[in-house]
């Protein structure tokens, strides 16, 4: 069963081609001398051990996090693969020597960091521009993001491989401040209003950062378990529709207003009246961005290319010749059309002119009670945005190194409190970046901060260049980040894991369209508490402590579960195995038979739990399923136990 799921996880892009035959490796090296080859697996209802396969585990967690435009989809930065000759891209479990960030690593991986660092710089450039116009600030702010995030996280943060910088799935955040303040970006130009908003934006920003910081500090990190992974997945999937419809104006160089559904209805109306020359920059990249990676995958010379530095390939010239740096008409097909510098990006004139663009914050802002609300999703949904990215990028690691959440916490909020002040958007520990840093052969934290330095010096010394570069180019690339984080297979992928799961994932989409980020997020929550009463869980049980804990002796811990299993009441859980297990070095057992219902969100997590007891040569086990009934044919459905065995 690893070895099949490892082959379906590198078909797919989860993990780095070559996986499959060292999860064959690991199959057989873990079969008992008495099972054969072609022994199945044990029933669903009846296993009593999860399978400790951290391939399995890795692409799994890989997987549940779509962003982020996660690791699992082949989103921007997804086209550099790895090479399963090379000795960089198998597990080290060979070498006796783990590296670090610190002074002897930075000169000994000084060659390793530096060519992924600017290889990672090539990708992070245009994402920091398209990023930073969608999400109504100048396209400036995101690269003084990405810079001041390499240059202070990196020595606070023990996260060795990821990168620090401005995320698509933030856009809906900071847009909607700017909104609330009465701007909208640089949609129809950059006005005073609009000035405002972007000033009292950094002031929200700012309060959002410092609670990130005391977050951390207090230890709040496992905070972030709390929310089910569906109505995660359908918050991710709704920013995706929601960054196409905001962008596929830009793209096809038309001005349109409203709210994410509305954009849609109005699709047919914006090809009717697009400008034919920047809607064919629009098209060509965005077809550029869908079928380079497949180009790459045939290729192998070519794999090493992102597309968005395709995409700048193209669309620059195509610029050049369209003269979009002299604003002037054309006629097409009888109608007249303007074009000019507006469709560029808005970059400094000259060298260093990047100072002159530092932007203070506006703290009137805090007498708006509006503020409050933005505050509070910012800090939510970027804290929940960076750990879970940071977690994922921890179970990839070749080295298998192990951060600190609370202290990438700490490191993300006093980076955003520096950038807030600069005129910067927030930051995270943003994943597919930092998926192509691992892919690019990065050893330790210094490949985000040569990344950083690539980009000071770049917008520092050629800005103008910068300035060239289309629009509609920029949209092209967050469509495609749209289009893998609302892609069909992240309905099929729901689907697999029970109904009820899809019904949470759709609601909480289709909600947080037709409201905002907050407010669907809840809905999805209340979906799901709503489904566990009527699957016969007590409302009692799911927001206390239903477990109590029995030593059986010097190395094994058994904890019995009663009631129910959810996501609700799943941090004393989790916390009670770490301690128990993982920090007094014991076995745990997991005795479900007294509960009446355990969810995916749980059965999920404990997935994720036994790839951190394999590491440290200890076990996780659950016992007490037997009797209870999947709801979907998958290991991490939820599980019901009938009511003929409620008093067994």
């Amino acid at each position: 069963m690893q070895k099949d799921f490892a082959a379906q996880a590198c078909r797919r892009g989860i993990l780095p081609a070559g996986y499959e035959s060292i999860a064959t490796n690991h199959e057989a090296s873990q079969r008992k001398p008495h099972e054969s080859a072609d022994s199945g697996p044990a029933d669903a209802l009846t296993y009593r051990r999860i399978h400790t396969n951290p391939i399995h585990t890795a692409s799994k967690h890989t997987f549940n996090l779509a962003l982020f435009h996660l690791a699992r989809t082949p989103s921007l930065e997804r086209h550099i693969d790895v090479d399963p000759n090379q000795s960089d891209s198998q597990p080290p479990s060979t070498q006796t020597e783990v590296p670090r960030g610190n002074a002897a690593g930075f000169k000994k991986y000084f060659s390793d960091d530096l060519i992924s660092g600017f290889l990672v710089f090539l990708i992070a450039l245009p994402l920091c521009l398209g990023i930073s116009l969608a999400s109504g600030f100048p396209p400036i702010a995101g690269i003084f993001t990405a810079i001041i995030g390499a240059l202070v996280t990196t020595f606070i943060s023990d996260s060795e491989l990821t990168i620090k910088g401005p995320a698509a799935g933030m856009i809906v955040i900071v847009l909607g401040c700017v909104t609330a303040f009465g701007g909208d970006g640089m949609t129809g130009g950059w006005s005073d209003a609009d000035v405002t908003a972007y000033k009292m934006t950094l002031a929200v920003l700012v309060v959002a950062s410092v609670i990130q910081v005391l977050f951390g500090v207090f230890k709040g990190g496992i905070l972030t378990e709390f929310f089910p992974v569906a109505a995660v997945h359908g918050m991710l999937a709704a920013i995706g529709v929601i960054i196409i419809a905001k962008q596929l104006p830009v793209a096809l160089g038309v001005t349109a207003n409203g709210g994410a559904l509305e954009l849609l209805q109005q699709v047919p109306t914006m090809i009717r009246n697009c400008n034919p020359e920047i809607a064919a920059i629009g098209l060509i990249s965005i077809i550029a961005m869908f079928v380079w990676p497949m180009i790459g995958k045939k290729i192998s010379l070519l794999r090493k290319i992102p597309s968005p530095v395709i995409v700048l390939l193209i669309a620059i010239p195509m610029g050049l010749a369209f003269d979009l740096t002299h604003e002037h008409h054309y006629e097409f097909q009888g109608q007249d059309y303007v074009v000019g510098e507006s469709f560029l990006v808005s970059m400094p004139d000259r060298i260093f002119g990047m100072f002159q663009e530092l932007t203070f914050p506006d703290f009137s802002a805090l007498t708006h009670p509006v503020a409050y609300k933005w505050i509070l999703m910012a800090f939510l949904i970027g804290s929940l945005e960076s750990l879970l990215s940071a977690k994922a990028i921890d179970f990839i690691d070749p080295y298998k190194r192990k951060s600190s959440m609370d202290r990438d916490i700490i490191a993300v909020g006093v980076g955003n409190v520096a950038v807030a002040f600069v005129g910067g958007l927030p930051m995270i520990s943003e994943i597919v970046r930092s998926r192509a840093n691992i892919d690019n052969g990065a050893k330790t934290r210094f490949s985000d901060f040569w990344h950083g330095i690539f980009l000071l010096v770049c917008v520092a010394f050629i800005p103008m260049f910068i300035h060239r570069i289309p629009l509609a180019a920029l949209a092209a690339m967050l469509i495609y980040t749209g289009s893998r984080l609302a892609h069909p297979s992240e309905f099929m992928n729901v689907w697999r894991t029970g109904r009820e799961q899809l019904l949470i994932f759709v609601v909480t989409l289709v909600a947080t369209l037709a409201t905002d980020l907050l407010i669907g997020i809840a809905i999805g929550i209340a979906t799901k508490l709503a489904i566990h009463v009527i699957n016969g869980a007590p409302m009692s049980s799911m927001f206390r402590r239903s477990f109590e804990t029995v030593s059986t002796d010097e190395h094994q811990i058994e904890i019995i579960a009663r009631d129910s299993a959810v996501f609700s009441n799943w941090i004393p859980l989790r916390r009670q195995i770490e301690t128990l297990g993982l920090m007094e070095n014991k076995n745990v057992t997991i005795d479900f038979s007294q509960t009446k219902l355990v969810d995916h969100s749980v059965m999920d997590k404990l997935h994720g739990l036994e790839s951190d007891f394999t590491q440290q040569g200890l076990t996780l086990t659950l016992v007490g399923l037997d009797h209870h009934k999947p709801l979907a044919n998958h290991e991490h459905a939820a599980r019901k136990r009938p009511r003929e065995f409620a008093d067994t």
